[in-house]
């Protein structure tokens, strides 16, 4: 005869388990976050939008008072006739101050002495000379030099060695155009006891409106005398 005995009945839920650690390794927890620290941190990120919008608040005003950026740039103001008259004494003569109706917009306007250091007077660089920049209406530009002590030297430096191309009319005098073929041209007048060039990229037409300008201030000033040269001694 043999004794019948009970199976030992396993603990509940000890099957499932082994059966899901064989399967796939222990079940993930899923963390959970207490609702008093679910409620700071929504707070949190509704103290930081709220304060984002009060900067931006803040700002805006100041933002729209200040005027965009004008699209022509800068523009410095440059009294051309005063400068001018400032530069009288020192020149020698009334440099020019050309009219043109605010049409061409100084950019400088100066007295270049020519005497900087280790530039021998008399070169091409160490002559004195006036000197106005313009921006053209087209945006362009052109450069006005005069002097009283011009030299072929520094004729050929102001002009960057340019050609003799032809001459133009313009102010009832005849100017010298030289031209370097590469966009950069000048136009040179001798008168009245100067010597003024124009030189940029500007186109023709811009050239002679300056020019003629240029010719009316020279003709409102007083003429340059030149002394002669003191004869030597025998």
């Amino acid at each position: 005869m043999q004794e019948k005995t009970s199976p030992t009945p396993e603990p509940a839920g000890s099957g499932s388990n082994s059966g899901t650690a064989a399967a796939g390794g222990p079940a993930p927890v899923k963390p959970v976050i207490p609702a008093a620290a679910a409620k700071r941190a929504n707070a949190s990120v509704i103290g930081m939008i709220i304060a984002l919008a009060v900067s931006i608040a803040a700002f805006l005003p100041i933002v729209l008072m200040n005027p965009s950026p004008n699209s022509d740039g800068y523009r410095p103001d440059i009294d051309v006739s005063a400068a001018a008259r400032n530069a009288t004494d020192v020149a020698g003569f009334t440099p020019v101050a050309p009219d043109t109706g605010n049409a061409f917009r100084p950019n400088y306007a100066r007295w270049e002495a020519g005497t900087a250091s280790g530039v021998p007077a008399g070169t091409a660089s160490g002559v004195p000379a006036w000197e106005v920049g313009y921006i053209t209406p087209k945006e362009s530009f052109i450069g006005l030099v005069q002097t009283r002590n011009a030299n072929p030297t520094w004729l050929l430096q102001q002009t960057r060695n340019a050609p003799v191309t032809g001459t133009r009319n313009a102010g009832g005098r005849e100017w010298e155009l030289r031209d370097t073929g590469k966009g950069e041209k000048s136009m040179v007048l001798e008168y009245r006891g100067t010597t003024v060039i124009l030189s940029g990229a500007a186109s023709l037409d811009e050239f002679a409106t300056l020019a003629d300008a240029v010719v009316k201030s020279l003709d409102s000033n007083p003429a340059v005398t030149v002394s002669p040269s003191p004869t030597p001694a025998p």
